[in-house]
This record gives C-alpha cells, structure tokens and sequence, in this order.
C-alpha cells in the first residue's frame, strides 16, 4: 500500500484536500485493515468534485490501486465493477460484449462510485441520475468487513444507500444494469433563441434522447446538441441551423476532445458523453455550481437567469441545462420529481464568482432548486437537508451502517444531526460545501 502525506487536490487544482494522509491500497485485505485501525476515513474517488463532499481531515483513501473488477451476468444484465474504475475503463468492454449503460455523464473520466454517491447524471427525458443503474452495493464497514447490498435484499433501504455521499461505508463494488448495445448520432444545432427553448421546452428536449443547451444566459441564443438514439422516435424539433463543423461546449475551444457530431452514427459510448475518455476535457481550472428544478419550473428559470445574465456570463466559461427523470433515490437531486438541471462552469476565481452563485441560488431556490452534491453552494447543510424529505431516514440508515461516525466528515455530521435536530449556533459557521481553492 501507497501512502502520503502530500496535499492532494481535485481534477481541476481548486480544492485542496485537508487529510492527514492518502492511502492507496493494492488489495482489498489492505484496505479493509486500513478501515479496521482508522478513527475516521473518507473514499476520494476522481477527484472530480468542486465540493468538499468527499474530504476530510483524517484518512483518505483511493481505490484505483486495486485489482480491476469487471463481472457480466447476461440472465441477470448487470455487470459489476470496482468501485475505483472509471466509467472510461468499463464503456469500451461493454460495448464489446454487446451492452450498454442506458445513459452517461458529460465525462466519462469520472468514478463509478464517486458518481453514484453523489448523484451525477447525464441528460434526457427518459434518463434517471447515473446512480439509478445500481442494482447492488458492496462495501466495508467500520470493522473492516464486507456488507453487501441489492435491491432485492433490503429495497427499502437500498434506495437510501445508493446516494450516500460516502457515509455509510467504503464502496468497493457497484453493481450495474445493462441494455443491448445501440448507436446514437449527434448533432449541434447552433444560435437557437432562448425563447424558443423556454417556450418550447418539452419540444426542445424530446428532440433527442440526449439534450444539452448550453448558453452564457447574457447573450438571445444557444447551441443545443442532440443526441440521437438511433431507431427511437423523437419530438421532430429542429431549431436553429446546423453547426457546420464540430464544436466544444466551451465556445472558442477547439473540438479534438469532443465526442463525434456531423450526425454520424457510432456506438452509445462514443456519442453520449461530451468528451472523449483519452483526451483532457473541459475548459481547465474552474469552478462549478449545479442546481437540478422541478422540470415544471424551468421557463420560469430562464427567465429568472436572464434577468441577471450581465452578472453571469462574465464569469462564466458556459452554462448548460438538461432533463432528467425522476428515481426514488433519497438523496438523489432529482428524487421523485422530473428534473431540469441548470449547471455553471464559472472561471477559477472564487471572490469573484462567490457572488454570482449567491445570485443565481436567489433567483432558483424559490423554484425549488436542489444543489448537485459535488458542486459549489452557498447553502448550509441545515438548509441542503431541509430540501430531502427522506433526510431523517437517511439519517436513521447511517446510524445502523456507522453508529461512529467512521466514514463521516463536516458536512455528513452536519447532515446527520440536522436531520434530526437544529444544530446549535456554533455549527453553523461555516459551510463545508465550500471549496478550498489551490
């Protein structure tokens, strides 16, 4: 096992860890003595979060040094993977098998159970959170043990164990459904109004079975990118005129890492995503926010966001917006409700953009706006928690998994003990969520 005293940081260099150590074990043995002698211990999966969901101040530990699970059972059609792997490392083999995953996030760099545990997504009508494919869980609990858990065994429960936050235990395997192989062609359609996507919103985002808009919210239009599954009916919707070249999300940045377009076929794992696996994406150092509505609310977000578009895009590399449907996840974003999700891509400069998400979280909160776990929020853990209905349920499942607390940080605590009680004044000082910036 790997260890280190040295000052880890996320995917983007705008947070820096706060733990004492990272361990790398190289074996599941090692890792379950590591969780057996720790005080406290958090998983950091890719690093892909602008939050400090996954930090802590004692032990941290990365599972991408252990050996590689990949598992298909066809009568069943779910494969299981180690929770360390990425989805990058997993979408090429299943294609070859002849599966897919119904659906994937903007990066296919990101960690499966990273991912799962704070309810990212992807985009589409018809397509629940990454977190909605889990079937089954395994993962080390304070002594050290292994504790397996399915749909089938604990349903109840299950649906409070897949949205965790890391809380409950180490994940080590995650447990996945599968479909049939299919293709998808994707298309840019640029200098779409606004007020046609706000006006037309169903029509808009059935277009596909994939839809991204993204925009600066200052400027009248956007480009929307359509992802089509081949042999599915779509709305018909053809706005805008057709991009004729390929494009990065991030306007001004040049395609190489962006998935195919032009309209041309290719398999689900190629066309899903935004970026392809080999090359580094996104715009570089920066910032996040995400905030998933009620999809019912979302002309009412457009208009909100434009009216203080002058403050955003400054500060802004893009904003983009998606659908997604409803799970019954308890902490999930997007639990029982259809969801638009309006997420920001800010520049790396905190001071700045402080105020701008201040702005934006003023003009969505009173649409009912859930922030993404992983992103940046002003909101305090007593204000998230009041957000989830289950909260005092999921509270009740911590408490049976990690009685001690083992696997928490500020922000789970917080969690915690607001879903049963105010917390007293002290507690509420600072706000976790918060990113340390490098």
């Amino acid at each position: 096992m790997r260890t280190t005293t040295a000052p880890a940081t996320n995917w983007a260099g705008t947070l820096t860890y706060r733990a004492r150590r990272l361990h790398r074990p190289t074996s599941l043995a090692e890792l379950r003595a590591l969780v057996a002698g720790a005080e406290r211990i958090r998983a950091l999966g890719s690093g892909h979060s602008f939050s400090r969901v996954a930090d802590s101040r004692h032990e941290l530990v990365r599972l991408d040094g252990l050996p590689p699970v990949f598992e298909i059972d066809s009568v069943r059609r779910t494969v299981t993977v180690g929770a360390g792997m990425r989805y990058a490392d997993i979408i090429g083999p299943l294609h070859r098998a002849g599966h897919a995953l119904a659906n994937l996030a903007s990066l296919p760099h990101i960690s499966v159970a990273g991912s799962v545990a704070t309810g990212t997504h992807g985009s589409g009508d018809g397509n629940r959170c990454l977190s909605a494919a889990v079937s089954g869980l395994e993962l080390i609990a304070p002594d050290g043990s292994a504790v397996t858990l399915d749909r089938e065994g604990r349903p109840g429960d299950f649906d409070g164990a897949v949205v965790a936050l890391g809380a409950l235990g180490i994940v080590t395997r995650v447990t996945l459904d599968l479909e049939d192989a299919f293709d998808v062609a994707q298309e840019v359609r640029v200098d779409v109004p606004l007020d046609e996507i706000a006006a037309r919103f169903d029509e808009v985002f059935a277009a596909a079975y994939s839809v991204s808009a993204f925009t600066d919210w200052r400027s009248e239009g956007a480009a929307v990118w359509l992802k089509r599954r081949v042999g599915r009916a779509d709305s018909g919707w053809s706005g805008g005129r057709p991009a004729d070249r390929p494009l990065h999300p991030v306007p001004g940045m040049p395609a190489d890492s962006s998935t195919g377009q032009l309209g041309r076929p290719g398999p689900w794992f190629e066309r899903l995503p935004h970026f392809r696996p080999e090359l580094v994406p996104g715009a570089g150092a920066e910032l996040q926010s995400e905030y998933y509505l009620p999809r019912s609310q979302a002309a009412r977000a457009f208009a909100a966001l434009r009216g203080i578009g002058h403050v955003l895009a400054p500060l802004l590399h893009v904003a983009e917006v998606r659908t997604v449907r409803a799970d019954g996840l308890w902490l999930s974003p997007a639990y029982r409700r259809d969801a638009a999700a309006f997420h920001f891509t800010w520049v790396k400069d905190p001071d700045r953009v402080a105020p701008a998400i201040a702005a934006v979280e003023e003009a969505l909160l009173p649409l009912g706006a859930r922030p993404h776990w992983g992103k940046v929020t002003l909101l305090s853990p007593e204000r998230l928690v009041a957000l989830y209905e289950r909260a005092a349920d999921f509270a009740r499942l911590a408490d049976e998994l990690d009685p001690g607390r083992v696997f928490g940080n500020e922000l789970t605590d917080r969690l915690r003990t607001a879903a049963a009680g105010p917390l007293p004044l002290v507690a509420r000082i600072q706000n976790p969520l918060l990113p340390n910036i490098a």
